[in-house]
C-alpha cells in the first residue's frame, strides 16, 4: 500500500490517496475522503492498462463536485427518502430534503453533508487493501443513534476489487450504505457508454413516482422498457433515463451473494461483473451530467459519460412494510458487500 497526499476537503482537512494492487493485473486508489474510489485500472484485451472509473486527480475536485458522488460510499441511508420522512419504533424523524425530482422534495444520499463528504480516518492497511471508518453522532442529518462505520476496498485474484461497509448502532436507526462510482470501461477511449452491453440478472424491478420515489410496486419487467436480463445497450433509444432500482430472487445465492450485473465494452474488450449481498441494484445511466465536470484525463464529463450500477436496499425503504428492512438494532452487524470482477475478451 502506498500513500501519498491528495489535496485538501472542503473544511481544509488534508486528504490522502492510497494505492493498492494485485499481480492479476487490477490496479486502484482510494482515498478517505468520503472513503472514495479515486481510480481503478484493469487491462484490455491488448494487455494494455486503463482507468474505468470516472474520476479527479485532486481532492478539491471531489469537494467541488460532491453532489455527483463520484466513487464514494453514500449514507447514511443512500438513495431517496420521501420527503425526508420516516418512522422508527413509533417516533417520526424529519431529515434534510436535499433534492427535489419534478419539484417533489426528498432526502438524498445521507442528506446536505452525507457520508461522502466527511473525512474518514484510516483503520488498517496492507499491501491488497484499505479500511476506513467514520463515526456518525446521534442527529447528524437528523438520524438517530450513533453510528459507526468501516468500509474495506480489498483486490485480489481475477482482477477482483470488493468493497465491504460495516456499521453498528446503539439506537435503533436506519442504514443503506452504497457505493457510487461511474463505470466507462472504454479506459478513455469513448467519451460516454452508449456502445457498452448491460446485462441485469433481475426479473423485476420497482417503478417510480414523478419524484423518483417507489410506489411500492414490485414490477416484472417483462414487456418493459427495463428488461435487461439480457446483454443490450446501456441506454433506450425510446428515450427513457434510467434511475431505478432492480430486484433480484436471492434464493440462488452462493455465499450470500448473487449475480447482479455484468457490463462489457465491445470497443476494449473488457468485461465488469457486480456479485452482492443486497436485494436490488440502482442502475443510474449517467444522463444528468451536464459536460461542466472535467475530469482527471482533462475530458469533460457529459451526459453518459458514466453509468452507476449501485447494490443496495430499495429505496424509501423505511417508508414501504412490504420491502426488505433497512432498520438496525443495536447489537446489529449491517454488512454490505459489493464484488466487482474483470477480465477482457
Amino acid at each position: 500500500m502506498k500513500r501519498t497526499p491528495f489535496g485538501h476537503t472542503d473544511h481544509d482537512n488534508e486528504a490522502s490517496r492510497f494505492t493498492i494492487a494485485h499481480s492479476s493485473g487490477i490496479r486502484v486508489a482510494v482515498t478517505d475522503l468520503g472513503a472514495t474510489l479515486v481510480s481503478l485500472e484493469v487491462p484490455d484485451r491488448a494487455g494494455h492498462m486503463g482507468h474505468v472509473v470516472l474520476g479527479f486527480s485532486r481532492a478539491e475536485d471531489y469537494a467541488a463536485h460532491a453532489g455527483y458522488c463520484f466513487g464514494s460510499t453514500v449514507g447514511r441511508f443512500g438513495n431517496r427518502i420521501a420527503h425526508g420522512r420516516f418512522e422508527l419504533g413509533g417516533r417520526r424523524y424529519q431529515l434534510a430534503t436535499n433534492n427535489s425530482p419534478s419539484s417533489i422534495p426528498c432526502h438524498l444520499h445521507g442528506g446536505v453533508v452525507g457520508f461522502h463528504q466527511r473525512l474518514w480516518s484510516l483503520e488498517d492497511a496492507g499491501e491488497d487493501y484499505v479500511r476506513f471508518g467514520y463515526c456518525s453522532p446521534d442527529g447528524e442529518e437528523g438520524y438517530p443513534g450513533n453510528l459507526r462505520a468501516t468500509v474495506t476496498y480489498r483486490v485480489g485474484p481475477e482482477r477482483r476489487l470488493t468493497w465491504t461497509a460495516e456499521a453498528v448502532s446503539d439506537a435503533p436507526t436506519i442504514v443503506n450504505l452504497v457505493h457510487h462510482p461511474y463505470w466507462n470501461l472504454s479506459g478513455g477511449e469513448a467519451p460516454n457508454i452508449d456502445g457498452h452491453a448491460l446485462q441485469l440478472f433481475a426479473e423485476s424491478y420497482l417503478p417510480v413516482t414523478d419524484g423518483k420515489i417507489p410506489t411500492g410496486e414490485i414490477r416484472p419487467v417483462d414487456g418493459t422498457s427495463m428488461d435487461f436480463r439480457q446483454p443490450r445497450a446501456a441506454r433506450n433509444e425510446e428515450g427513457v433515463d434510467y434511475d431505478h432500482c432492480w430486484v433480484f430472487d436471492r434464493s440462488n445465492a452462493v455465499d450470500d451473494l448473487v449475480l447482479a450485473a455484468r457490463l462489457s465494452d465491445p470497443r476494449s474488450g473488457r468485461m465488469l461483473e457486480i456479485s452482492t449481498n443486497q436485494p436490488g441494484i440502482q442502475f443510474y445511466d449517467g444522463s444528468f451530467l451536464d459536460g461542466s465536470v472535467t475530469g482527471r484525463s482533462g475530458q469533460n464529463y457529459g451526459p453518459r459519460a458514466g453509468l452507476c450500477l449501485e447494490p443496495q436496499n430499495f429505496p424509501d425503504a423505511p417508508n414501504h412494510p412490504n420491502f426488505p428492512s433497512c432498520g438496525l438494532e443495536p447489537g446489529q452487524v449491517y454488512t454490505s458487500v459489493v464484488s466487482y470482477g474483470f477480465r477482457a475478451e
